[in-house]
This record gives structure tokens, C-alpha cells and sequence, in this order.
């Protein structure tokens, strides 16, 4: 890591370093025959521009294999709308090259750059510009390395030679707003697949998803500090409202153009599709509710499908990355919520869960001739020693050889993720007593052992200027995963007790106490200005199990807020928390949660801190929402007791709210419709409106003062 400028401030730091990922490697891949990892990083932790790298597994060696500098002759990078809106979506922040992807060799690399198509040898270690219709997204190259296949912002799919000679429309848009090739904003936004195309082994031909969202309702997103500029318009599909409509075709070099089928009325949405040696094209596809969904192997000359395996849960069905996949023998790899023990989220291999009770599956990263490599968390939360550890397990396709990976052997107090291929493991493990992320370069032996002695992936990140110093707990009868932060140097008879500030997140897909440090920099420089900051994960958040997860079906309103306050009052059993002085802040469902607290529970709460919040879940997109609280012409009820303007009246405390005027994932509308709604009730609040801002504020003057406009805010209103 580098040291940071002197001057800092944790804000500034914090703010300019993009939560300091700036300089640290990421992006990891390795080559089919084990010989180099790829991976991405920026010169130093003040420059976000990343550079594409390569290590030699033989020698530790590192070399830069493209850089955007030189590449692009010291220019800009000139971002089109659609790139700028990808990027959004990935909630990606970073500059120079951002992705990348290899052919089956894993000797060259295609990215996109400033909306234009590169070429990197990574033998050579050289790179050269394609030719190529952009601005274009997302170029992978075939796996025989002959090929770039790349999306356009005209909609086209299109190919070009990797010696330079051609380059020519594959698929071209049949409609006004119909896109070949690339991932519709749902699949992005809520169901973590940002592809839209994908080549077969054999080089051949790709299925491509064909993408039209004719049917979503428009909505123009404006920014009134420029009354000049044209309002930008934006397909959301809100809750309740028409998706794009999205098939799937076969595509051959040959000419040949086959439309794969399946009941797309019934299983709208495309979830997840792999294609690999081990058998015929893998989709996964689901109900609009949610509630069942099928794994579909396609005929490769026909476009016919047939059902591999159909699954239901009363609730709802969760989407996994790596899965579903197949060995390399042709048996079907998935996780899921009803085959385990206990109902415990499980790994399957063929027809046998080969993980129990004592694990709870995240992620699938690797499937070898012999073994799987996932993530997984605690499946017994009773017995769990510490609450927030995620670890990279291996284990054999009988369920036999469980092993893990993790950094000095710390599996249960740290937090892991791995990429594996040919013998050789990148493991990138973060612990709670040390800043950043370390990076290790491990190779299997042929008797079994595992050697870390091949590379440590420097990482260039700043140092913070401050330590996070969480202390775990399960806190109440659920037990819920809970972390507290006191200021540096607090001494409890010289101190007494503290005002709280409850930083929650405390929704799905975001668990928030883990055994890391750098996440928790942010709610340690609160703690620094004089509180006790709890962090929470209530019912709902990840790691739990599925039970832990569904319990907050239909009941956002009540589940997670009751989860805020129990660890609240548990916690103050133990820890000095003054309960007269409490506050609340968070952003996205964070923020909803914060105006619900003090709406809801002002007996609890004394002053909330709402950043972009969700205030009326009739606005939010249509397959995180119908997931969580059914269909809103269903069950209208539902919708209005989880919104927050019936509640206006309510409001007795301090609230601020604050959104991005450019956010296009959850709109300003939603602050709006909150605030009409409370002066319709003759309640005073705050509204922060942000000129420009999306949902991500990269912005490091506005993410740097927004930190501390609330400080000053929470102090004010409780009086400090």
C-alpha cells in the first residue's frame, strides 16, 4: 500500500480514493494452462485509471500489458451514454480499462476503451486497436482467439478479425429499441448478469440475447440546475409495469440463425446461461413472481430446450453467480434452498447436496474434472463463533475433501473470494485488524498440497488515515449480526455514554458486518466524532440462511426496522449507548430504513439521515420489488404499508433527506413524492437535492462533504 498526502482528511481520503479501491488489484483471471494471471490495477492509489497486468506464475514476474495512457496518446477518455449508464449499473467507478475478456488460451485480452476496441498479446505483452463500429461494450474474444464479438450503442452485434482485416454487422436491430447482444436493464440492475452474448467452445457461433423494450414505460430524468439541457430519456420497468422483452437466438458464423424456445410467457426472465464444454447451453430462467424456475439445456441445431431441472419455493428463488454450470464430465452444478439440510442453502453436484448443515452456500467461482470451489458462510448461525465471515471452501464432486483457502489459515475471521483455473488459486482474503485486501498467487502440487509461494499481488491503495476498530457481536435472542464502533481513545469513566448512530443498511443483498476493515471506515470515522455507531444486519440481509433472508417477505416495514431496534437495546446491555441521544443514517435501502426509523419508531430514534431513499415502492423496478412484496395490483396493501408517505404524518424528529437529481435507479421522485407529502402534513424536514448526481455520488467534492454535512446535521439536532 501507499502512504497517503499528509494533508488528508478521512473524508477527502475516503471520497478521492473511491472508498480506497483506487490501486488495488481486481479483475482477476488465469490462464488455461496456469502460466500467468491477468488482472487489473492503477499505477498508485491517487490515479483511477486502470492498467491491464499480467504475472508470471513461473517467476512472480509483473508486467503491464496495456495502458490506457499510451494507448489513447495522454487523451481523455471519451464515455458514451450507454457506457456511462453500464457502468451504473456495476456501480463501477474507476477509469482507463474497467474489463477485459480472454479467449480459451488466455493469450489475448479484448477491451473497450474511450467507446473504441483493443487487442492485447499478452505474450508478446503489446497491444494494437481493431477495427470496430463503436461506441461499443463489452468485446470478448472467441475461444480459438480468431474473433472479438463485441455490442455497439446502435444496438448491433457485430465481429471483427483479431489479425485486423473485417469487421461486420453479425446482428443488426429489427425494431426502433431492440439491441443484440446486450444485458436489459433488469438483468443488469437486479440479477447480476451484465452479458448478452456468449461464444460456444467450438468458436462457431454465440447465443445472443435479443432485447426489446418497446413495452417499458418511459420516464426523463432532468437536471433543473441546467434548464438548457434535454431531459434524458430512460426505459424503467417499475414494479407493477411491462419488462423488455428478451429471447435468446443461435447465431452462426455460417449465416445460420436459430431462435432458441422455451415458455418465455410463463419464464420471462433470463437469468443466467452457460456454455461450456461439459454439456449443451445451460439457461436459467424464472417466473415473473419468482417462485419457480427452470434450468433448460438447448439443442445447439434446433433451439429446442428441455427441462434439466425445475425448482419452487413458496417465497421466492434467489440467483446465484457460477451457477448453474456443469463438470467436466456433464454432470449439473447449482446451489439451492431446498436440497440441503435443514434448510440450508446447499451446493449439488449431480442428483446429492454435497455440502450440509454447517454451511451456507454464496457463490459458485470454479468447477475442476474433481472438485468445486465456492463461497460460503456459516449454515448454523447458533454455533457461529463470530458473525460476518465469508470463506473460500473446496470440496470434492461426492461432498468428500472439503478444504478451505484462506490467508493464515483464518477461514472464520476474515472474508475471502478466489478465482481458480489449471492448478493455480487467486485468493484475495481481507481481515478485520488489516487495511486492504491481500492477494495471493497459490499453485497445486501433484500429491494434493497447496503452496502460497508463487506471488503476493501488490496492492498500490492508500493507507487510511484512520484504524476501524469493529467489535463483533450477536446481539438479542435472533442473534443478529451486529458490529460497534466507539471513537478512538473513548474511556468509558472519563466519557460516560455516548449518542448513537445506527448505520445500517439492513435490506437484501446488503450485508454490511463482515470481518474486514475497510468497510468499516466509514462508521469508525463516525464513531471518531464523538458517537457509538452500530452497524446491523437484520433479518433480510445476506449469510443468515434462506429462512433469515424470506422472513421479510411482504414486510419491509416491520422486520428489518424491529431487527434496528432490538440490536439497539440489546447492545446497550454491554456498550455505552446513551438511548436519549439516537440517530440513524444510510443511503439506497439504508436510506429508506433511516425515514422509516424516525417516521415509525420516534420513540426510538431522534434524528435520521436519508440518503436516496426508496419512499414508494410503486417507483422502484419491477423484479426486485415483485420479489420481496408481490405484485402491487395484487396485493395494493402490501405496497402501502411498506411505503413511507402514509406515514408523513408521523414525523416528529429531525429528518434530511438527500438525493442525486441524476439518480436513474432510484429517482428523485422518491424524495419528492416523501417530502410533498409531509408538508401536506405540516411537517418540517430537510431536503439536500444534489445537481448531477447518480445513485453512486463519485463526485469527491460532494462525497466528501456529504460526510460531513451529516456529522453537523445529527449533532444539531440531538443537541451536541
Amino acid at each position: 500500500m501507499t502512504s497517503h498526502t499528509p494533508a488528508d482528511t478521512f473524508p477527502r481520503q475516503y471520497a478521492r480514493t473511491l472508498r480506497y479501491t483506487v490501486g488495488a488489484p481486481r479483475s482477476f483471471a488465469v490462464a488455461s494452462d496456469g502460466s500467468r494471471v491477468v488482472f487489473l490495477r492503477s499505477r498508485s492509489g491517487s490515479d483511477r485509471a486502470n492498467l491491464l497486468w499480467t504475472l508470471d506464475t513461473a517467476t512472480g514476474e509483473e508486467r503491464v500489458a496495456a495502458d490506457p495512457a499510451a494507448l489513447l496518446g495522454g487523451g481523455e477518455e471519451d464515455l458514451s451514454p450507454a457506457e456511462k449508464a453500464r457502468r451504473e449499473r456495476s456501480r463501477e467507478g474507476s477509469a482507463g480499462i474497467v474489463g477485459y475478456a480472454l479467449d480459451g488460451a488466455g493469450k489475448v485480452a479484448a477491451f473497450a476503451l474511450s467507446g473504441r476496441l483493443f487487442l492485447a498479446d499478452l505474450v508478446a505483452g503489446s497491444s494494437t486497436e481493431l477495427p470496430a463500429e463503436g461506441p461499443l461494450l463489452d468485446p470478448r474474444p472467441s475461444p480459438d482467439g480468431a474473433f472479438v464479438a463485441y455490442a455497439n450503442t446502435a444496438g448491433e452485434l457485430r465481429l471483427t478479425r483479431t489479425d485486423g482485416t473485417a469487421d461486420w454487422a453479425f446482428a443488426q436491430p429489427d425494431g426502433p429499441n431492440v439491441t443484440w447482444g446486450q444485458a436489459e436493464f433488469i438483468a443488469q440492475e437486479e440479477m447480476d448478469r451484465d452479458r448478452g452474448f456468449w461464444w460456444s467452445p467450438q468458436s462457431d457461433r454465440l447465443l445472443v440475447e435479443r432485447a426489446d423494450d418497446s413495452p417499458v414505460g418511459r420516464w426523463w430524468i432532468a437536471d433543473p440546475a441546467n434548464p438548457g439541457s434535454e431531459p434524458a430519456e430512460v426505459a424503467y420497468p417499475a414494479a407493477g409495469t411491462a419488462n423488455a422483452e428478451t429471447g435468446l437466438w443461435l447465431l452462426g458464423l455460417d449465416g445460420s440463425r436459430t431462435e432458441v424456445v422455451w415458455d418465455r410467457e410463463a419464464f420471462p426472465y433470463l437469468g443466467r446461461v452457460h456454455w461450456s464444454t461439459g454439456g449443451v447451453p445451460l439457461l436459467l430462467v424464472q417466473a415473473r413472481d419468482q417462485r419457480s424456475q427452470r434450468i433448460l439445456g438447448v439443442d445447439v441445431e434446433t433451439g429446442a430446450t428441455e427441462v434439466l431441472h425445475e425448482e419452487r419455493d413458496d417465497v421466492w428463488l434467489e440467483l446465484f453467480t457460477g451457477v448453474p454450470a456443469w463438470t467436466p464430465d456433464g454432470k449439473l452444478v447449482r446451489i439451492s434452498d431446498t436440497a440441503g439440510e435443514d434448510g440450508v442453502r446447499a451446493l449439488v453436484v449431480g442428483d446429492h447436496a454435497v455440502t450440509g448443515a454447517d454451511l451456507h452456500l454464496r457463490a459458485v467461482l470454479a468447477v475442476t474434472a474433481e472438485e468445486v470451489f465456492f463461497t460460503a458462510s456459516g449454515g448454523a448461525a447458533e454455533t457461529d463463533p463470530e458473525p460476518g465471515w465469508i470463506g473460500v471452501g473446496r470440496i470434492g464432486h461426492d461432498g468428500k475433501r472439503l478444504s478451505w483457502e484462506a490467508a493464515n489459515g483464518r477461514p472464520f475471521t476474515s472474508v475471502s473470494t478466489a478465482v481458480h483455473a489449471a492448478g493455480i488459486t487467486v485468493r484475495a482474503t481481507a481481515e478485520p485488524d488489516l487495511p486492504g485486501t491481500l492477494v495471493q498467487v497459490a499453485r497445486d502440487l501433484p500429491d494434493g498440497v497447496v503452496v502460497d509461494d508463487v506471488a503476493t499481488i501488490e496492492s498500490y491503495a492508500e493507507t487510511p488515515v484512520i484504524t476501524a476498530r469493529p467489535v463483533f457481536r450477536f446481539a438479542g435472542e435472533r442473534r443478529i449480526p451486529a458490529a460497534v464502533f466507539l471513537p478512538t481513545g473513548y474511556d468509558r469513566e472519563r466519557d460516560g455514554l455516548l449518542p448513537v448512530l445506527m448505520d445500517p443498511y439492513g435490506g437484501p443483498h446488503g450485508q454490511r458486518v463482515v470481518q474486514a476493515h475497510n468497510p468499516h471506515l466509514n462508521s469508525q470515522w463516525f464513531a471518531d466524532q464523538g458517537f457509538a455507531v452500530v452497524v446491523a444486519d437484520g433479518r433480510g440481509t445476506p449469510g443468515r440462511g434462506p429462512a433469515w433472508e424470506k422472513s421479510i417477505a411482504f414486510d419491509f416495514a416491520g422486520a428489518t426496522l424491529d431487527d434496528q431496534v432490538d440490536a439497539l437495546q440489546a447492545l446497550a446491555g454491554e456498550f455505552p449507548l446513551d438511548l436519549g441521544r439516537v440517530a440513524i443514517r444510510g443511503w439506497s435501502y439504508g436510506g429508506y430504513l433511516a425515514a422509516l426509523a424516525v417516521l415509525r419508531r420516534p420513540d426510538v430514534f431522534h434524528v435520521g439521515v436519508a440518503g436516496a431513499p426508496v419512499t414508494d415502492w410503486e417507483l422502484y423496478d419491477t423484479h426486485y420489488t415483485e420479489r420481496y412484496l408481490g405484485h402491487p395490483a395484487e396485493r395494493p396493501e402490501v405496497y402501502a404499508a411498506n411505503s413511507l408517505g402514509g406515514y408523513a404524518a408521523g414525523l416528529e424528529r429531525p429528518l434530511m433527506i438527500i438525493h442525486g437529481l441524476a439518480d436513474d435507479n432510484v429517482v428523485a421522485a422518491h424524495t419528492l413524492r416523501l417530502s410533498s407529502a409531509l408538508l401536506a402534513a405540516g411537517r418540517p424536514h430537510t431536503v439536500l437535492p444534489l445537481s448531477g448526481v447518480t445513485h453512486m455520488t463519485p463526485q469527491e467534492e460532494v462525497a466528501e462533504n456529504l460526510l460531513l454535512l451529516q456529522v453537523d446535521f445529527v449533532k444539531k439536532s440531538l443537541g451536541i
